[in-house]
């Protein structure tokens, strides 16, 4: 069987990257099987999925290389069918409109009363409620009403589906039978019937549950009783998410359904509206939440959350390709960074986490920066004279010497945004590293080292890092310092700062003279 998977997202602006992790998987898991990548886009909510919103989602998706196989369905086009489907749930017994019945009644989806036969129900065995006390049970075709005790012993209300009380008896305080749910009964109120149990003291029944076996999750259940039924069209007419999505997946003949574990609960309800359908049930696979680093969902309040944010931050789509799919899952060998290729051999659903997933901004850059190292250098250098035209500094830099400084910090990028720190090899900087200047400027001895290198560099040729280093190595031998002494004071003078690049190569790339004139600036603001 060729695996159908699918991506179907309700676009209403940005690109949470919990959705497109989603994207990711399916997109992975598909292409590994040799199954179909599908698009939905489930725009029904006209006011929020605009064609804008819709545009953003596309774009990145095609920033990310994931390709779909077949043409997008775009939900608003099938909501007759999604109605004609309630129509027919309603024509066999399996919905009903909620009471007092009018035109505009919500649509109610019944959890089938007769479902033994159904494969992903089963028989727990016997179970019983106790009662809040003097209370009553109400029993209709939308479910059961009654009241237990919370642990604090005051009355709490419950309300659940029908299905959930198969052979169904209530019992009075004294444990005589006040009511029991006969075949004749139970038809009466299908029916319309409704049957309220005055004195109710206990309730005995069989527990059947739902399960399924989820392929991230493992096997899953839900008893019967826990659920109730629910709406499938709104009293507007329109469909609700439970319906439509279940209508299109059958529409799409999708096999494999990999989403977020918030969807679990809702796949118990699926499971029986595909088999009410007439439909195949597909298989499920729920992946665990993204969240910040208290363990809470992931949003734009702990740091970028949205594709957008990446991309303008310069983070290279393969990078966050890859990152994402390794938010969750593991290639089972520690490998960290690999390729497309790579990924699609090794994914395997079953290697899915099943606890949430911390995001790590700085994990994230670190990946990056091991993908922008291995650019082609030319590839790098457009990228990065691009990205700097957003700095009001590039205005005036000249194109060669900009090439010059990308080529040595191209290891030293891990994310484009880096280059708004560049302007120190371009202009003299404004402000110096105060701890630096204490440090590497304020010695006396250091001061007059200085001096001495600024005097050197005045004759050093322009091309050459080693004559950059000879030179700081023979004053640092002539005025009795320890070897490379000198390096980080020069940093601090003529780039400001104390971590960077190469210093022989950055004063290569400044220029050696340029450097000298620093040198004599930085002394003398520093006096």
């Amino acid at each position: 069987m060729q695996h159908r998977l699918r991506f179907a997202p309700s676009p209403t602006g940005q690109v949470h990257i919990g959705n497109i992790r989603t994207a990711i998987f399916n997109w992975l898991a598909a292409r590994h099987m040799g199954g179909k990548f599908i698009l939905r886009i489930e725009d029904t909510d006209l006011e929020r999925s605009t064609k804008e919103a819709i545009d953003t989602l596309l774009e990145c998706m095609e920033w990310l290389g994931l390709d779909y196989d077949e043409e997008v369905l775009y939900q608003t086009t099938q909501a007759q069918h999604h109605l004609d489907e309630a129509k027919r749930l309603m024509d066999t017994g399996n919905a009903y409109p909620l009471g007092p019945v009018t035109e505009h009644s919500p649509i109610l989806f019944r959890i089938p009363v007769f479902c033994d036969e159904f494969p992903f129900v089963r028989t727990v065995g016997p179970a019983s409620y106790t009662l809040a006390p003097d209370t009553a049970v109400e029993i209709s075709g939308g479910g059961l009403k009654f009241t237990t005790l919370s642990p604090k012993g005051k009355p709490v209300e419950n309300q659940a589906c029908l299905a959930g009380f198969k052979d169904l008896a209530v019992l009075d305080a004294a444990g005589q039978t006040l009511f029991t749910l006969t075949d004749d009964k139970l038809n009466n109120i299908l029916n319309g019937a409704t049957e309220t149990v005055e004195h109710a003291a206990s309730m005995t029944f069989t527990r059947r549950e739902v399960f399924y076996d989820d392929m991230v999750k493992g096997h899953l259940s839900k008893p019967l009783d826990s659920m109730r039924d629910f709406i499938i069209v709104r009293s507007d007419g329109s469909p609700v998410f439970h319906l439509a999505n279940v209508c299109d997946d059958i529409t799409q003949n999708i096999t494999l359904i990999v989403r977020g574990d918030d969807h679990v609960e809702n796949t118990y309800r699926h499971l029986f509206m595909f088999q009410t359908l007439g439909a195949q049930v597909p298989s499920y696979a729920h992946l665990p939440m993204i969240v910040n680093a208290q363990g809470k969902p992931y949003s734009k309040r702990d740091g970028d959350a949205f594709v957008g944010d990446f991309r303008d931050k310069g983070v290279l789509p393969e990078a966050l390709f890859n990152y994402l799919t390794l938010l969750g899952w593991s290639s089972g060998d520690n490998r960290e960074k690999m390729s497309r290729e790579e990924l699609v051999e090794a994914f395997d659903l079953a290697r899915a986490q099943h606890s949430p997933a911390q995001f790590d901004a700085v994990k994230m850059a670190n990946l990056n920066g091991q993908y922008i190292a291995a650019l082609d250098p030319a590839v790098f250098r457009e990228r990065a004279w691009e990205f700097a035209a957003a700095y009001p500094w590039r205005e005036s830099v000249d194109r060669a010497k900009f090439d010059a400084v990308a080529d040595l910090m191209q290891t030293r990028t891990k994310l484009m945004t880096d280059l708004a720190a560049w302007t120190y090899f371009f202009a003299v900087p404004v402000d110096y590293d105060p701890k630096g200047v204490k440090k590497f400027l304020t010695p006396e001895p250091m001061r007059a080292a200085l001096a001495k290198a600024a005097g050197a560099f005045d004759s050093l040729p322009e091309n050459d890092p080693k004559s950059v280093e000879d030179a700081l190595r023979a004053i640092e031998t002539a005025d009795g310092l320890s070897q490379f002494a000198l390096n980080q004071p020069v940093r601090v003078a003529v780039c400001g700062i104390t971590v960077g690049a190469s210093i022989y190569e950055t004063v290569v790339c400044i220029g050696v003279k340029e450097c000298a004139r620093r040198i004599r600036a930085a002394l003398a603001a520093t006096a």
